[in-house]
Order: structure tokens, then C-alpha cells, then sequence
């Protein structure tokens, strides 16, 4: 088992390794005393791990209560929001109990921002199951829930005081869901390490608590520095702009791992055509998509993806803050007129270019 150090605002430890939900119980203990606690869940992850959580707690002296919502981004929405918040106050917790997430970056995301929510705060553990979650979203305390059509629009920062990343559950994951979170794994090394990006060349199956261990310390160092997301944090959305207006232009058809993967190497195409990317990133960074199984173009001109980008939160005014490489291992922010946005992604679609 390994542990990662976030230093964010209030400080917590992300514990890596197999078989960790077996001994979830005893882990949170030393973190939370025993208390009133209730299970978050979906419907596809609680048969799989929530009665193991609630055995292996139960055993460590917590009384827990299961909520489970049907699974999905779909169900990513005020009313399964208000069901769990339903469930913390009929559970009857107090500031001193305590909620933890089971499950993938939707199970994750909603939780932690009903736990911010509730009582003005109470306190709430991350059990991340899906690879995606592990290197991503359970760590660094972004919350949120879609609204109105738009995705992660309404939320808040509120860290977790700790995360589990049992190993073992990504054995569970169709080869889709896991390649979802090879996809925002493979992104960490484009951003900031180059040679965590060479082991995806090198290996022909990665050792993943290396790789999860690995991605959580380049977030966690990032989350320290820009806690709230005013400056170097951005550098984590490589690849979202364009990927979350694949997901839009879809109705969320294209998972977020696999928008993402098209929106990288889209972001990288354009910032070598337009002269700031240095070297062959593109070229290696399509390679190891290829490698991954992940896709590569998504039928969407540039008129659609930018329409569906303009409505994006990272929109400021009349600029837009893209993350373009400059060198593998190295990104940088790069601010565009709404008005060249559609001919930068243009670009970066070697078949519209």
C-alpha cells in the first residue's frame, strides 16, 4: 500500500493498493472515530462492494445506513442530489458523523457536494472503484452536479478527509470504463511528466498502483499550489474543453475518458499547427492512444464543438482558456478569442483542416 499527501487547505491521505475495502473499517478509523455514517452508492457498484464496506465498518464500530441511485451520468442532477441529502437527514447525522462515496467520479462528485451541502459541512470519505476516479476526480475536492444542460455547473471545493483506492476493483470494469481512466492517466504525463508518459509507451500493460500513485501525487502537488482553480489547476483540463463538448454533442453518448482522448490529441494537433508545440507530441500522443484503445476523432465539425464549447465554465468574457502542449511532459494555458475558437479547433481535426 502506498500514501499520497494531499496539502490542500485541510490536509488528508490517499491510501493506494489491493484490498483496501476489506479493510476500510480499520483505515477510516484512524482518520474518523466510529459514528453514524451513510454508504453512497450506485446500482451497478452497490451488488459489487457495499455490503463489503458496511461489513468491514461495521467491524471497526460504525453504524452505517446505504443510499443507492440508479447509476449513470444522467442521474448527475439536483433530484438524485436532494435524495441524497434526504437520506444524510433521515439518517439523522450530525457534524461529527460522516458519509462516504462508493463508486466512479458521478458517485464521487455528487457526494462530496452534498457533504459540503449538508449542515454546512460534514465530513466525507472517497472510496473511488473506477481507474478514472482513483487518478482523477476523487482527489482535490472539485464537486459539482449537471445543470441545465451543462456539465459540472453547479458545485463546490470541499476536500474529502481521506481516500481509499482499492486496486482490486478495477477488475470489476468493462475494458470501456477502464479505458476511461487510462485516458486522464495518460493525460498527467503530457502535462507535467514525461516520463510517467514513456511508461505507457514502454509497457505493454502498465503497473497500475504505480500509475494511480503516480497521477494522485502530480495532482495532489498541483491542488497544493491552487487549491481553487485560479491558475495552475487549470492545467488538469487538457483535453476537457474539447472533450466535454464531444460529451454535449453526443447527449453524453461518448464517455468522458473517451471525449477526452479525442480532445488531447485534437488540443495537441492544433498547438503544433499553430507553431507552440515544440516536438512530436501529437505524433507519440496518438500512438499510446492508439495503444489504450481509445479514440481518436469524433464525427463533430468544428462549428459544433465550438457552439458546444462557448457554454463551457472556462469561458471568460470574450476568451477562452485552453491547455495546449509545448513539449511532451509540459502544458501551458493558452487564452483564445471566442471569435478563433472554431478555426483553432479547425486545426487541431486533420481532416477539416
Amino acid at each position: 500500500m502506498k500514501t499520497v499527501r494531499i496539502n490542500a487547505g485541510a490536509p488528508y491521505d490517499v491510501l493506494v493498493g489491493s484490498g483496501l475495502l476489506d479493510r476500510a473499517g480499520a483505515l477510516i478509523q484512524k482518520t474518523v472515530a466510529p459514528c453514524r455514517t451513510v454508504l453512497v452508492t450506485d446500482s451497478n457498484v452497490a451488488p459489487l462492494y457495499a455490503a463489503k464496506v458496511e461489513k468491514s465498518m461495521a467491524a471497526a464500530g460504525y453504524t452505517v445506513t446505504r443510499h443507492v441511485f440508479p447509476a449513470g451520468e444522467p442521474s448527475k442532477n439536483m433530484e438524485t442530489l436532494t435524495g441524497i441529502l434526504t437520506a444524510l437527514a433521515d439518517a439523522g447525522l450530525t457534524r461529527s458523523d460522516l458519509v462516504v462515496a462508493l463508486g466512479g467520479g458521478v458517485t464521487g462528485d455528487m457526494t462530496g457536494l452534498a457533504a459540503s451541502l449538508y449542515l454546512r459541512g460534514v465530513r466525507y470519505v472517497q472510496l473511488p472503484t473506477t481507474l478514472l476516479a482513483a487518478v482523477d476526480s476523487s482527489v482535490g475536492g472539485k464537486t459539482a452536479i449537471d445543470f441545465a444542460g451543462r456539465k459540472n455547473i453547479v458545485g463546490a471545493f470541499y476536500q474529502p478527509v481521506q481516500v481509499l483506492c482499492d486496486t482490486d476493483t478495477f477488475g470489476t470494469l468493462t475494458p470501456e470504463i477502464y479505458r476511461d481512466g487510462l485516458s486522464e492517466s495518460i493525460k498527467y504525463g503530457v502535462i507535467c511528466d514525461a516520463s510517467l508518459f514513456c511508461r505507457f509507451e514502454a509497457a505493454a500493460v502498465p503497473d497500475i498502483e504505480e500509475i494511480v500513485t503516480r497521477c494522485v501525487e502530480i495532482k495532489g502537488d498541483i491542488v497544493a499550489q491552487d487549491e481553487h482553480d485560479t491558475g495552475l489547476r487549470q492545467l488538469l483540463n487538457f483535453g476537457h474543453t474539447p472533450g466535454h463538448a464531444i460529451e454535449a454533442c453526443s447527449k453524453y453518448g461518448i464517455s468522458h475518458g473517451h471525449a477526452v482522448a479525442i480532445g488531447m490529441l485534437l488540443m495537441a494537433r492544433a498547438a503544433t499547427a499553430a507553431g507552440i508545440c515544440e516536438d512530436d507530441t501529437a505524433v507519440r500522443l496518438e500512438a499510446v492512444l492508439q495503444k489504450a484503445g481509445l479514440p481518436t476523432a469524433a464525427a463533430y465539425s468544428p462549428a459544433e464543438l465550438t457552439a458546444a464549447a462557448l457554454a463551457d465554465k472556462k469561458r471568460k468574457g470574450d476568451s477562452i482558456t485552453l491547455v495546449v502542449p509545448k513539449r511532451m511532459g509540459e502544458c501551458v494555458l493558452h487564452a483564445v478569442p471566442v471569435t478563433a475558437l472554431e478555426s483553432f479547433f479547425a486545426q487541431g481535426m486533420e481532416e477539416r483542416a
